[in-house]
């Protein structure tokens, strides 16, 4: 797939059987039962996981989460091997992040990046040695900084001029020689929603690729610093190959300049992450191949460091999406349904509507509190009714939450039987990854429990919340001036 191209919108019409489970974007141990068809992970109902553990629920198919990230470790790996460098690969935790997964991503030979000081404690707390553990973010305070170092993480990232001061006081006071990646917008635009293209000039991640002589020489005139390449991330979601194999031209390209600085040869270039995933059928078959990407990306690295005259430095990639996306699913039960005639609208017709006349708006118990990128990118998702199947005519849905916006819509367009109905358990696809971490409890609506699937097998990972809990957070300032705070009248 070209730069120029980009995934496929989706299509209800494109699904001619509302029933099927797609392996390509439900979680690979998908499947439905012979009987009743009931949605299964593995043998396990997911109405069972419902009813011990309540909905809306997230649940993450563990096995299938270890083979993805094995798959692209080896990828990446094997192929910057064949071209004779190496290559380490970080789990994105910003994707989702919790002690069990962190503990997952080391088991399977991944490191873990991480982007804030809560993201790091998790880290920390699962176990993940400090050295495997790459820290972003564009504001790190000075205490995060100071914690981080103190803490022996093995990379930083620096975003700005103003961190390389303040990263290398930290490790000077911790007697440490820390070592720093320097952050650089490479100007190649991802082709991808504007909010998530990382690598053009006018956004608040990195410096300008021409500034990277003058950050470098301020870095290395620090003792305590100890400079080992650049990175760029050129944004998410990304269907294209071409945009990483430019960016990795552009970036080697100022190697010569930056060894000459540095007084030898950088060794390494970390290409950042962003590969896409398919939400959707439709967009299955346009879905990126990481063994394709992998082989690309070393070619393109040994050939452009062969051009300009430098060794093949040692790679590193930041995957997320890509490792955990598909994995996950969201369950909820319906709670109302109401028809929309189309014809009579005032809106224009959306080809992608199939040219349907009418809509049936199916109401969740969660939305965009549990979900929300369907409002902020526009994303798409495929939806499926879990606890049956049913052979009734397909419609057109809108699937929408309890939330007070009319923006609150968790899939925007698919085909359900048109017998769904209160009380149905639906099962949204590929939500794995930024769902739980961007999850808010707006209409103060508590945040789901995570639980994890392994060989039929569920347990709870994350505890959801309740709303005595978020009603808890609100001080009652008469309470507390009629009992005092230790709770004795006054």
């Amino acid at each position: 797939m070209t730069e120029s191209q980009s995934a496929p919108p989706a299509n209800p019409a494109a699904m001619a059987d509302p029933n099927e489970i797609d392996a390509r974007v439900f979680p690979t141990s998908a499947r439905r039962g012979s009987s009743c068809g009931i949605l299964k992970l593995g043998d396990l109902p997911v109405t069972e996981l419902v009813e011990e553990f309540g909905s809306p629920l997230y649940v993450i198919d563990e096995d299938g989460a270890r083979a993805r990230a094995r798959a692209i470790r080896e990828a990446l790996q094997g192929e910057a091997e064949r071209v004779g460098t190496s290559a380490t690969v970080y789990y994105a935790g910003k994707a989702f992040l919790c002690i069990e997964v962190a503990r997952w991503m080391v088991e399977e030979g991944l490191f873990v990046d991480v982007a804030s000081g809560g993201e790091l404690a998790v880290a920390l707390a699962a176990g993940v040695p400090p050295e495997r553990i790459g820290f972003h973010g564009n504001n790190k305070s000075v205490a995060e900084i100071t914690r981080a170092v103190e803490a022996g993480v093995g990379t930083i990232i620096i975003d700005s001029e103003i961190e390389t001061e303040r990263i290398a006081a930290a490790a000077r006071a911790a007697g440490r020689r820390q070592r720093v990646r320097l952050r650089v917008n490479s100007g190649v635009h991802a082709s991808t929603h504007d909010f998530l293209a990382t690598s053009h000039e006018d956004q608040k991640f990195g410096q300008p690729l021409a500034e990277a002589p003058r950050l470098v020489a301020a870095i290395v005139a620090h003792d305590s610093l100890d400079f080992v390449g650049l990175h760029c991330h050129i944004g998410s979601q990304i269907f294209a190959t071409e945009g990483f194999r430019e960016s990795a031209r552009r970036l080697l390209g100022a190697y010569p300049a930056l060894a000459e600085i540095a007084g030898g040869p950088i060794p390494e270039l970390n290409l950042g992450g962003g590969f896409g995933i398919a939400y959707t059928s439709a967009e299955a078959d346009a879905a990126p191949d990481v063994a394709v990407i992998a082989r690309e990306l070393a070619d393109i690295v040994a050939e452009t460091a062969a051009e300009v005259g430098v060794p093949i430095p040692r790679l590193a990639f930041e995957p997320g999406r890509s490792v955990i996306g598909q994995s996950g699913i969201t369950l909820y039960t319906v709670g109302t349904t109401k028809t929309v005639d189309l014809a009579g609208s005032d809106a224009e017709a959306d080809p992608a509507d199939g040219g349907a006349t009418e809509r049936l708006y199916v109401s969740v118990d969660g939305g965009m509190s549990d979900n929300a990128r369907t409002a902020l990118y526009g994303a798409d998702y495929q939806v499926r009714i879990a606890n049956r199947r049913s052979d009734v005519e397909p419609r057109l849905v809108r699937v929408v939450g309890k939330h007070c916006e009319s923006g609150d819509i968790v899939v925007q367009r698919d085909r359900l039987p048109g017998d769904v109905e209160p009380g149905d358990v639906l099962a949204v696809a590929a939500t794995g990854a930024y769902c739980w971490s961007l999850a808010s409890n707006y209409n103060y609506v508590p945040r789901p429990p995570v639980v994890a699937v392994k060989g039929g097998t569920p347990r709870l990972i994350v505890r959801g919340q309740s709303e005595s809990e978020l009603v808890a957070q609100s001080i009652d300032s008469a309470a507390a001036h009629t009992t005092g705070e230790n709770g004795v009248s006054k």
